[in-house]
């Protein structure tokens, strides 16, 4: 009798190609929206701006969702479903926003929605949600124009825009008469973001220093370098700029030092806090030293909720060091931690329940505590002043979280690179009197 020693090799052959098979199609399933516990994940939408004037910015903030995203299936998801992220590239153009935002309630019929980078951005982004009474968990967008409309389900984590320069002003202000600067020019972009802050800041000094330049807001992508000169030929001893973004920030910075323009302080409202990526964009540490801009919530060193985890995850999936963190990111994080804490709370995906919640009560977030008032800003927020000291991105204000002094006047932009600080004077708040000795 004949023996075939293969024929049962076969067999096991044809039994394993069959099993490969079907996990192929598990994985598939899993690939397509079902998670491997058989529940499909909770889909959460955004937009981001990853082209466009707004690109870096857009980039950051898509970090910020997607290592929460990250942590949160780590620990079983939301509700025991994982979570999905679903985003679009709105070009960094409000149009665009409009119809991502459609999309992704009317096609991609996401459970959740996070918002997109600047009130600029913001303000289409939240016509869309609140005309669908769908919530919607801004990261930025925190301009008056945006609480004027009293939306009901719009909640954003950081304090209103308007109340930022704020600390530069009282800043300058607790300045020895002998030291005080006299003169000052105020340059803003046409955003809701950046206009309401110069605006504030200049009623407060207004009674103080003489204005030598002072032109109407500027469109949107506009070249700077012409007003960066009249800027300059005004010789103003302090410089207060409402940029919005990355960009113009870098650009008016390159400006001064291209002309040699040298005043005692420099503050931009945005960009400067975007950490390596600023300091990439001007050209390195001597470049960017003395640069003030007012923030609010985490940086590096921070003890706010989940801080260290946030910058281990970081550092793990994107590399660099802590201080290349943008703050964007962390909004865009502390944005998406106050959306798994609703979604806990209430073991719900309900829109009217999420918004009943968030209404009244208080989260911890990596921006620190988060209560809304009724508009959804963020009333408990602190707000801080930072500026670039020896390479580093450095908390000088308020007086009692401040990491160092404050440096004034700023180092020339020629000269060599070090750090000029002598003769500063005890920093103090007008409303604490505490001082900050050397």
């Amino acid at each position: 009798m004949s023996t075939h020693p293969f024929r049962g090799f076969g067999k096991t052959v044809e039994c394993f190609v069959i099993l490969l098979l079907l996990l192929g199609s598990l994985s598939a399933c899993t690939d397509s929206g079902t998670t491997a516990n058989g529940q499909n994940p909770i889909k959460i939408g955004y937009s981001a701006s990853l082209t466009g004037s707004f690109a870096n910015d857009g980039k950051a903030l898509e970090q910020g969702f997607q290592l929460w995203r990250d942590q949160v299936n780590q620990h079983g998801g939301l509700l025991g479903r994982q979570v999905q992220l679903i985003g679009h590239d709105d070009q960094s153009l409000p149009a665009q926003v409009k119809t991502n935002y459609i999309n992704l309630i009317t096609k991609d019929h996401v459970d959740l929605l996070l918002g997109p980078y600047s009130s600029l951005l913001t303000m289409p982004a939240v016509a869309v949600t609140n005309a669908h009474q769908r919530v919607l968990f801004a990261p930025t967008g925190n301009a008056p124009g945006v609480f004027k409309k009293h939306y009901h389900n719009y909640f954003v984590t950081v304090p209103p825009s308007q109340d930022y320069l704020r600390t530069f002003a009282y800043f300058i202000l607790s300045l020895p008469q002998a030291m005080r600067p006299q003169t000052v020019a105020y340059v803003s972009v046409d955003s809701p973001f950046a206009v309401p802050q110069v605006a504030a800041a200049k009623q407060i000094l207004g009674n103080y220093m003489q204005t030598v330049y002072a032109p109407e807001p500027y469109k949107a992508n506009s070249n700077v370098t012409p007003i960066a000169q009249q800027v300059a030929h005004s010789q103003a001893d302090v410089v207060i700029l409402g940029t919005s973004g990355l960009g113009d920030s870098v650009s008016f910075t390159k400006a001064f030092k291209a002309l040699h323009y040298n005043p005692k302080a420099i503050v931009e409202t945005s960009g400067p806090n975007e950490n390596i990526q600023y300091l990439n964009g001007v050209g390195g540490p001597s470049t960017a030293e003395g640069i003030f801009v007012p923030d609010t919530g985490w940086y590096p060193g921070a003890t706010t909720y989940q801080s260290d985890t946030f910058a281990q995850a970081y550092i793990a999936k994107y590399g660099g060091a802590i201080q290349d963190i943008s703050s964007t990111t962390a909004k865009a994080f502390a944005a998406a931690q106050v959306l798994e804490q609703a979604v806990s709370q209430t073991q719900s995906l309900d829109d009217a329940k999420l918004a009943q919640l968030l209404h009244s009560g208080t989260f911890d977030s990596l921006q620190g505590p988060i209560r809304f008032n009724a508009d959804g800003a963020n009333q408990i927020g602190t707000l801080n002043m930072f500026q670039w000291i020896n390479g580093k991105l450095v908390l000088v204000y308020p007086v009692n979280n401040a990491q160092e002094n404050p440096e004034y006047p700023k180092k020339n932009f020629n000269r060599a690179e070090g750090r000029v600080r002598s003769g500063f004077p005890p920093f103090y708040s007008p409303s604490s009197k505490k001082t900050l000795q050397h």
